[in-house]
C-alpha cells in the first residue's frame, strides 16, 4: 500500500501527468499523425487514448452486467450492449468472458488499493486508518458498481477458474502491518496478535457486507460496519484508550471530508 502523490510543477521544470499507453491499435497503419492544436493528443497517442476509453467503457458495462446477472448468465453480447460498443471492439480488448471477469476483479482490487492509499496519506493513527478503510470499503460497495461486481465475481470465481486469494492476502498483509503499528502506538493492548486480528477483520468486513446484502440489499451496510467495530474495539483497545471506543466507532458515520 503506497501513498498517492499528485503530479505538479516545479520552478524551472514542467512535471506533467504520466499517461501510460499500451497495446497496438488496428486501423492506424500508414496514416500520418494529424496536426492539432497545441496540448491536444496527436496521431497514435490520440488513437490509443480512445482505445483506453473504449476499454474503460467495456469494463463499466461488464460490471453492470456481472453485478446483476452473475458470471454464468452474463453474455459478451449483453456486455457490448451495456457498454455501447461493437462485439468486435469488445473482442479486441477481451478475448473471452473469463478474461473480462478477471479484469473486473482486478479493477475492483485497484479501486480498493487507491482508496487505501488515500487514507494512508492522511497520516492518522493506525487504528483510525483501519476503521476509515472499512468505512471506505462500505462506501465504495454502495457507490461503485465495479466493486459490487467484483465482490459477486469473487464468490463465483470457481465457475471460471480464477484464483482470488491474491487480493485477500494483500488485504490481510496490509491490515496486519497496521495492527502491529497500532499496537506499537499504544492503542491496542499487548495481547492483540496482529496476524490473527487482521484475518478476523477481513472475515468480519466480508461477512458483514454479505449478510447486509442478503437481508437488506446493503441498505444497512454502514450501520452494520459501525456495529462491527463497536463489538471489536472493547476486546482490543489498551486500557487507557477504552474511553475512546465511542469516538472511534463514530468515525464510520463521518463524511470523508470530516
Amino acid at each position: 500500500m503506497g501513498a498517492h502523490h499528485p503530479a505538479g510543477t516545479k520552478e524551472g521544470r514542467n512535471v506533467g501527468p504520466n499517461v501510460e499507453m499500451s497495446g497496438g491499435i488496428p486501423g492506424a497503419a500508414g496514416e500520418p499523425a494529424p496536426a492539432g492544436p497545441p496540448g491536444r493528443p496527436r496521431g497514435s497517442a490520440l488513437i490509443q487514448q480512445r482505445a483506453r476509453a473504449t476499454r474503460e467503457s467495456i469494463l463499466a458495462g461488464a460490471a453492470a452486467v456481472f453485478e446483476k446477472q452473475g458470471y454464468e448468465t452474463a453474455s459478451l453480447a449483453r456486455v457490448a450492449e451495456a457498454a455501447s460498443v461493437t462485439k468486435g471492439a469488445l473482442y479486441f480488448h477481451f478475448r473471452s468472458k473469463e478474461e473480462l471477469a478477471r479484469a473486473v476483479i482486478a479493477a475492483q482490487h485497484a479501486l480498493g488499493v487507491e482508496r487505501s492509499a488515500a487514507i494512508l496519506a492522511e497520516g492518522r493513527p493506525a487504528l483510525e486508518t483501519m476503521i476509515l478503510m472499512s468505512r471506505g470499503f462500505g462506501q465504495d460497495t454502495l457507490n461503485e458498481p465495479m466493486v459490487r461486481a467484483g465482490i459477486r465475481l469473487t464468490f463465483e470465481a470457481s465457475a471460471f477458474g480464477q484464483d482470488v486469494a491474491g487480493p485477500y492476502q494483500h488485504w490481510v498483509e496490509g491490515l496486519e502491518a497496521l495492527t502491529r503499528a497500532a499496537r506499537e502506538e499504544g492503542w491496542l493492548h499487548a495481547g492483540v496478535d496482529s496476524g490473527s486480528f487482521a484475518h478476523v477483520l477481513v472475515a468480519s468486513v466480508t461477512g458483514v457486507q454479505m449478510v447486509s446484502n442478503v437481508l437488506t440489499g446493503r441498505r444497512d451496510l454502514m450501520e452494520r460496519i459501525e456495529e462491527m467495530w463497536a463489538a471489536l474495539l472493547p476486546g482490543i483497545l489498551a486500557k487507557e484508550h477504552l474511553h475512546e471506543g465511542p469516538r472511534l466507532v463514530r468515525l464510520i458515520r463521518e463524511t470523508p471530508d470530516e
